[in-house]
Parts: C-alpha cells; structure tokens; sequence
C-alpha cells in the first residue's frame, strides 16, 4: 500500500468517526462494566465453548449479527420466533434453512439473566458474539460499543426486501450496503466475512446448471472448482442439507484466502465473484488479498460501523428482553 493510499485510508477513517460521533455519544465501549461487568466474558466463555463443539458456528454468528443489523438496524429483531400471528425474520426464505447460532446466544442469555437480571440487551450479546467469533477464528479484535436495546417488531418480509441475495451484482449490492449507510469499500471489506463458514447448494447451484439461456454454468466460474462444486451439489438434488465451504482452504479461519479465491476465479456466490467485475471493487479485492494486516484492521472497523446501523439507544423505543425469543 503506497504512502498516498495509506493517508487516504487514514483520512477516511477520520471522516467516518466524525459522521459518526452522535451514534458514538449513544453506544460506548465498557457500557457493561459497573452494571455487568461480566457480560463481554459470559458472552466470550459461550462463544469458546460453541467452537469448541462445532468451528462452523463462529461464522453462523457473524452472520447472525450481519443478518440483524441490515433489517431494522442491531436490535436483535432476527432473534424473534414466529407467532401464529407473524412470521418473524429468521422464518425468511433470505434466512431459512441457512441462520444457525441461536442457541449460543440463548446459552449466553440465560447466563446473564442469573447473573445480571435485566440489564443486558439481546443485540449487545450478538454485537459482543460476532466479534468474539472473528477473534477466535484468528481476525483482530475490536472494542464493541454497547448500549443497543431490542426492538419488539420482526418480520420475515422485512428480511427479504432488505438483505442481499447471493445472486448480487456489484452494483446492487453497492446500493444495498449504501441503504444502510456503509461505503462501496465496506462493502467489499466485509464481504470478507465469507472466509468463513458455508453455504447451501441452492445459492449458487444456479452457476452450475442454468446460468441463463445460452449458457449453462458461469463462464467467469474456475472450471476445476466448477467440477469439485458438482460433485458436491449434484443437478436436481433434492438434500436441502448439503452445504459446501465458501473457502475451501481455511473455512474456519478469519484470513485472505477468501480474496485470492476471488482473484482465481473460485468465489462461490455471484456475489462473490461480481467484486471483479467494478475497477475499483477489483483493486480493493488485490489490495486486501495482498495485505492481510491490512484487511483485518479495516474488517474490525467496518464491523464496529455496522453495529451501529439503526440501533436503539437511551430514550429510543426499545426493550432489554429477557428471553432473546420473545419480546417482553
């Protein structure tokens, strides 16, 4: 990264913490420590102990928070079951079969509610989870500003107007983190997170076999990988089980390979390897497969911005739940 790179990033980083400073005021880091001041370990003791027993669950609860924050903003709605009355996010076909974490944060719940009735909210604990997750998975920590309240509305609709289909190009999905007040850059740092953790067949079997009128599988798809992908996800399978890593190198691993898939033609979803298609999007692929100091010191910044998307803070509507299911 040259000189002149370098102070523009840093520049930028300057913008954003000025444009930000209000959400900042609302949200701060250690906002647990004279009420709970146990929460970020409880928290961090449950997450150890979910990767222990199944490594793919760190990348089920970055996506977990990822999924929260983009419909509603960061208030824990995606953790809402469904009533008779209403189909909550997580019953989203943009969320089901493919959501998992959610009895570690309901692990993480029911401690603190022992420990510190009342007082921790929902979309604090999946703040606090998702970056234990890339921590222990080998990306950098971050301090995560607290303070979130819950929200009391989910709906599945919601969830599907607002999240990213797999099938994104780079513009829709420029214009869908842009919604949400993130940067075409974030937007790409934080694809990232697909260094981790799997995906079902059905996201990309499209790529494979009916690509569109004149061409079956997707020409810019590696052709070995396409081999190894339909080997794995056979045409007209009807396992709606069968998941493959979206980084086959190192899929429980927070690093750069997921780049330099990308670079070699192997990302996974459309997606993925639509960020090739945009001059500037291309250069920032290189770039981070290049620098992966680099890359995670600007992952661990795009994830705290996220985590401040529409939250609900001080005097806003909100709720500390007790139970992360159920609205009070």
């Amino acid at each position: 990264m040259s000189s002149r790179e370098l102070c523009t990033f840093l520049f930028t980083l300057v913008l954003i913490s000025c444009r930000f400073n209000r959400v900042e005021a609302q949200l701060q880091v250690g906002y647990y420590t004279q009420s709970c001041w146990m929460a970020e370990f409880i928290v961090k003791n449950e997450v150890r102990n979910a990767f222990i027993r199944d490594r793919g669950l760190a990348a089920g609860l970055v996506r977990l928070h990822f999924h929260d924050c983009f419909v509603r903003g960061c208030d824990a709605s995606v953790l809402i079951d469904s009533t008779p009355a209403n189909s909550a996010e997580k019953d989203s076909p943009a969320n089901n079969p493919s959501l998992r974490g959610f009895e570690v944060i309901d692990r993480a719940k029911a401690m603190l509610e022992s420990t510190c009735k009342g007082v921790v909210s929902c979309a604090d604990i999946l703040a606090f989870a998702a970056r234990d997750s890339i921590e222990i998975t080998g990306g950098l920590g971050y301090d995560v500003p607290a303070g979130r309240k819950d929200g009391r509305i989910s709906r599945a609709s919601e969830a599907s107007a607002n999240l990213p289909p797999p099938t994104s190009d780079v513009d829709q999905l420029t214009q869908s983190f842009a919604n949400k007040g993130l940067t075409q850059q974030e937007m790409v740092t934080l694809s990232g997170a697909h260094t981790i953790g799997r995906s079902h067949c059905p996201s990309f079997s499209n790529r494979l076999y009916s690509y569109n009128t004149t061409t079956v599988q997707d020409p810019s798809l590696d052709l070995s990988y396409a081999g190894r992908l339909k080997q794995q996800c056979p045409e007209g399978s009807t396992n709606a089980n069968l998941v493959v890593p979206i980084n086959p190198s190192s899929p429980a691993t927070t690093d750069v390979d997921y780049y330099t898939d990308v670079l070699a033609n192997r990302g996974l979803h459309t997606s993925d390897q639509t960020l090739l298609t945009n001059a500037a999007t291309a250069k920032q692929v290189a770039q981070n497969a290049m620098n992966p100091t680099l890359w995670r010191s600007k992952f661990a910044a795009a994830m705290v911005r996220m985590g401040q998307i529409g939250v609900l803070t001080g005097s806003a509507t909100g709720e500390i739940r007790t139970n992360c299911r159920v609205i009070n």
